[in-house]
């Protein structure tokens, strides 16, 4: 009986997991989703939101009620007047699109690592120096735009990001060997750069 019990609590943890799985949408599937524009009304009804667009709404810190949609796959919260990414955002781990374009920030949170569902992650026109050793455990990152930053390098384990196919890196310098480095490091992602620049001093 008691082997029973095992085997029984051992299905049901792995129809819990494949449940989970199964919840997220596929990248055509999620764009056809309503996108909600207010977070009140989207907290209203917070099972049915996978969508929601916080743009221009000039914030200044990520809303924690975020964490009370459960079902959330896609965020825009670009243009807005964010300076700091809080640690709390790798609990939102069912996030597949992320836009983080044209805000403030100089710096990711190391628990942006845990979204490792996501596949695209926007971080344009920001100012961002440095990214997180953790971006290595994103596995499902397709693209990623970062144009128009202060990036200095990028961490090593970027090469893990075997499905990276697009990384786009203009407006930010690189010398030469800088842009041959990164393009090594990726070698099946398509990089982005400005013209270098002799800015080895």
């Amino acid at each position: 009986m008691r082997f029973k019990k095992i085997i029984f609590v051992f299905l049901l943890s792995a129809y819990a997991i494949n449940v989970s799985a199964q919840s997220l949408l596929d990248s055509l599937t999620l764009t056809q989703q309503k996108v909600y524009k207010d977070l009140n009304i989207a907290l209203s009804q917070p099972d049915s939101v996978f969508a929601l667009d916080l743009s221009r709404k000039k914030l200044k810190t990520v809303p924690e009620e975020l964490k009370k949609l459960p079902n959330l796959q896609w965020l825009k919260l670009d243009r807005n007047n964010l300076k700091e990414v809080p640690s709390w955002i790798g609990d939102l781990t069912s996030l597949q699109y992320l836009d983080l374009s044209n805000n403030n920030l100089v710096e990711l949170p190391a628990s942006i690592g845990q979204l490792e569902n996501i596949y695209y992650l926007g971080l344009n026109r920001n100012l961002i120096e440095n990214l997180p050793h953790e971006i290595g455990n994103m596995k499902n990152l397709q693209v990623v735009e970062m144009w128009d930053n202060e990036l200095e390098a990028i961490p090593e384990e970027m090469k893990n990001l075997h499905n990276l196919q697009i990384l786009e890196l203009r407006g930010i310098l690189f010398s030469n060997d800088e842009q041959l480095q990164i393009e090594t490091l990726l070698p099946d992602t398509k990089v982005f750069f400005s013209p270098s620049c002799n800015c080895s001093n």
